[in-house]
């Protein structure tokens, strides 16, 4: 193959803290709604954070979607990742395999990630059924609910993919990397279409680590709207979040030839570890890792710098964010006069851990579409080491026309994806 195959994004589907789908995204995105809540369960169990967020009639949409048995055959997170995979499927113009059908959909595969998937399930079933000996009292589903490839293997079946389905887990990386790993299935030849992205449940034995790590905001139980305080000078960690972002990715001439809408062409990728050196730890990202990360993805894209109008953050509201900011003008050699646009979807959502990548590509993607850029929550008493660039920080939305953005992740494991996207245009 001379040269790559061209990839775009034809469906989104996403489930957040504060939107059920794209079209509540959208408008959550604009109006800068948070989805963050005071949690009673947190201070029962005596956490120090007791706020998170938890996507909002959750169960409703799942009993329009899904029979009784197939219900109870899903947790959490394979749920989320099922709604939104449903979802984007429909977006692209495209409908499930029959379950009488002979055939799968042979070209078109899944890679749906998580960063720590079915933990509720062995909380509430697996752990206090062996302890008790009653093993026989686990039931048929429990394997399907608690393998890291959960999600993907329940959407496989869900719309009968054919392709390769897997699954990936590099922590907070997860859902971004998941992106770059279907773009390169299609740009190799390996599929035509692919269905991507990452979920992640709500359990508290799933933020309970974090918590321990003292690195979830603690200070803010009484305002939870105002806990998740990217760029700011009070942040104090970050706030929990769960849902699931799914793409559907295809190669373009296949996408044209359906006459499909395209929202975008993923013309850079790159996915790095900065081995845990030059600053780098399993907690925290080396400089130079994420650094060349960026400049990797740019090279592919073959754009300059200052062509990108708009980068999605990482910006979790910890120590990390000043030195997120000074990676990327590093890596762009982009001081704050012509630094882009930089806001955090987390400010209205939380972290949503393995998920939270592939919920603010669709982010990304959206306003991309719309036009506009979303304001950043709660980052007034912005951060003094990084004062010099809070004029490309958006406090407000405004309508905003965005041609080429960039979005990035960093996980424990010092990991990193990013990605570059062009709007698409005939």
């Amino acid at each position: 193959m001379d040269r790559l195959r061209r990839v775009v994004v034809t469906g989104l589907g996403v489930v957040a803290p504060n939107a059920r789908n794209c079209e509540e995204f959208v408008q959550s995105l604009r109006t800068m709604q948070s989805g963050l809540r005071f949690i009673d369960k947190l201070k029962e169990l005596g956490f120090a954070c007791q706020v998170g967020g938890i996507p909002p009639g959750m169960k409703e949409v799942a009993e329009r979607l899904f029979s009784e048995d197939l219900r109870f055959a899903m947790n959490e997170y394979t749920s989320y990742a099922a709604i939104a995979a449903l979802e984007a499927f429909a977006d692209a113009g495209l409908k499930p395999v029959p379950a009488d059908a002979e055939r799968a959909m042979e070209d078109t595969g899944a890679i749906i990630g998580t960063g720590i998937g079915g933990l509720d399930t062995f909380s509430e079933k697996v752990f206090p059924n062996v302890a008790a000996h009653k093993i026989k009292r686990l039931g048929s589903t429990v394997v399907e609910q608690i393998m890291a490839s959960g999600a993907s293997a329940r959407v496989g079946g869900l719309l009968g993919l054919g392709g390769e389905v897997t699954s990936n887990s590099s922590a907070c990386n997860t859902g971004t990397e998941a992106i770059v790993l279907g773009t390169r299935s299609i740009q190799w030849g390996l599929s035509d279409r692919m269905v991507v992205g990452g979920a992640e449940g709500s359990d508290p034995h799933i933020w309970s680590g974090f918590d321990s790590m003292r690195v979830l905001n603690r200070a803010h139980n009484h305002d939870p709207e105002g806990a998740s305080r990217p760029l700011s000078a009070s942040a104090g960690g970050f706030i929990p979040g769960s849902g699931a972002g799914i793409l559907i990715l295809e190669e373009l001439e296949t996408a044209l030839k359906r006459g499909v809408r395209i929202y975008a062409e993923i013309i850079g990728t790159a996915a790095n570890s900065g081995g845990m050196r030059s600053g780098g730890s399993m907690t925290a990202p080396s400089p130079r890792g994420v650094q060349a990360c960026i400049r990797n993805a740019l090279m592919q894209a073959e754009i300059s710098p200052d062509s990108i109008h708009y980068i999605n953050g990482h910006l979790t509201a910890t120590m990390a964010d000043p030195m997120e900011i000074h990676n990327w003008s590093e890596a762009l050699e982009l001081g704050p006069d012509r630094f882009p646009l930089i806001n955090s979807t987390k400010s209205m959502i939380g972290h949503a851990l393995g998920a939270a990548g592939a919920i603010e590509s669709v982010a990304t993607l959206l306003q991309m579409t719309y036009g506009f850029v979303h304001g950043s929550r709660n980052c007034e008493d912005f951060h003094p080491e990084i004062k010099k660039f809070e004029n490309c920080v958006p406090k407000q939305s405004s309508d905003t026309p965005i041609s080429i953005a960039a979005k990035a992740s960093f996980g424990f494991g010092d990991v990193n994806s990013c990605i570059i996207f062009r709007k698409w245009s005939q």
